[in-house]
């Protein structure tokens, strides 16, 4: 008994797909479920585990909501603190929703919200990008008060920040990292909360004075999920204000271009022919080159050949039909024998032996063609 032999290729694709499994096993080994930036459940360098658990520690009840559902569910009042990470998940209708289950909380920090959360919580609110290098840090001059968080005389130290235009904490960037805008603090050193950064300079001092402040924490992490209809994101969206007129500017200049470089095509040129050769003066020329070599059979065939289609044409027959078919339909048609048509259009027939003969044979095709024609 022989064993089936396995194809190369087979073998090759197992093999591939056994070890991508493998891979991917390996590097999700001992992720968490939540693995996102600065999240209080994510024990990675990015996340926030580490703040969560001390502001625990210190006694704090930290609360962590993941949907919008979860988080209207969650006990705000006045001594509760929320604080939003993820705010790129925050859509106009879930940031309406949280700043109305928020209306009587004691505070309400949102983690480095983007330029379109910003213009939902106040129209004309500008921010710029604050890189930082390693051995710098921004030292805390409070002109706001800042929601009355202590934060004079604290420095925070990160790899990048956003500044957000205005009076606050932190100066940096003609703006500041803490701001409080309609109630709500803008905190713009999201990474002074992650578990790699929170011990450099007074990063830990700052996470716990902006989120540890009253008996309760509510910790949102917002869901995309969580927004309605109309609050799609679409291309238009997505593109920065002067896309479209430069696009319009792209447009008139191709136009312009267009017109500048344009042709008009004027009606066609026609150019005299070298020689103008009639139909019938190509006709004779062929039949003069035909007498001169003798070869009667080949110009027979040729009488015969013309003769076949146009017989079929006349007869509604397509012109490939081989000479017999043509023969019968043409007997059927003028009510004659077959065998006196298929005796002028059958190809092993004797050519003609002199030219009289061939000029003969012509005259007896032209005239079945003509009898056809008239029936």
């Amino acid at each position: 008994m022989t064993r089936p032999r396995r194809s190369p290729l087979r073998v090759t694709i197992v093999v591939a797909v056994v070890l991508a499994l493998a891979a991917a096993v390996w590097t999700t080994r001992g992720t968490e479920q939540y693995p996102g930036e600065a999240d209080p459940r994510n024990p990675g360098p990015e996340g926030a585990q580490a703040v969560a658990r001390v502001l625990a520690d210190q006694g704090v009840d930290v609360t962590v909501a993941r949907t919008a559902d979860a988080f209207e569910e969650a006990t705000v009042d006045s001594g509760t603190t929320v604080v939003v990470t993820g705010t790129e998940q925050l859509a106009p209708s879930t940031l309406a929703r949280l700043r109305e289950h928020t209306s009587t909380a004691g505070r309400v920090v949102l983690v480095e919200p983007g330029h379109a959360l910003l213009q939902e919580i106040e129209p004309g609110l500008g921010s710029l990008p604050v890189p930082a290098d390693e051995d710098d840090a921004v030292t805390a001059r409070c002109t706001d008060g800042a929601a009355g968080i202590a934060l004079d005389g604290l420095t925070i130290e990160v790899d990048q920040a956003t500044s957000y235009a205005g009076d606050g904490c932190f100066p940096a960037t003609d703006g500041a990292l803490v701001r409080t805008v309609d109630g709500l603090v803008l905190f713009g050193a999201g990474q002074a909360l992650t578990n790699d950064q929170v011990t450099r300079a007074d990063n830990a001092a700052v996470a716990l004075r902006l989120l540890g402040h009253d008996p309760r924490l509510v910790w949102y992490v917002p869901d995309a999920t969580d927004a309605v209809g109309d609050d799609a994101v679409t291309i238009g969206s997505l593109l920065p204000d002067w896309i479209g007129p430069a696009l319009w500017v792209l447009a008139l200049a191709g136009t312009g271009l267009a017109l500048w470089r344009f042709r008009r095509l004027g009606p066609l040129s026609t150019e005299p022919l070298p020689v103008v050769v009639r139909a019938v003066e190509t006709a004779r020329s062929r039949g003069r080159m035909y007498r001169r070599s003798g070869d009667r059979a080949h110009a027979a065939r040729a009488l015969r050949r013309a003769a076949c289609g146009d017989l079929a044409a006349r007869l509604r027959l397509d012109r490939g039909t081989p000479p017999p078919v043509v023969a019968e339909a043409a007997a059927r048609h003028l009510g004659t024998s077959v065998e006196s048509i298929a005796v002028l259009l059958d190809d092993d027939r004797t050519p003609p032996a002199t030219d009289q003969d061939l000029i003969r044979f012509a005259q007896d095709l032209a005239h079945l063609r003509r009898e056809v024609r008239r029936s």
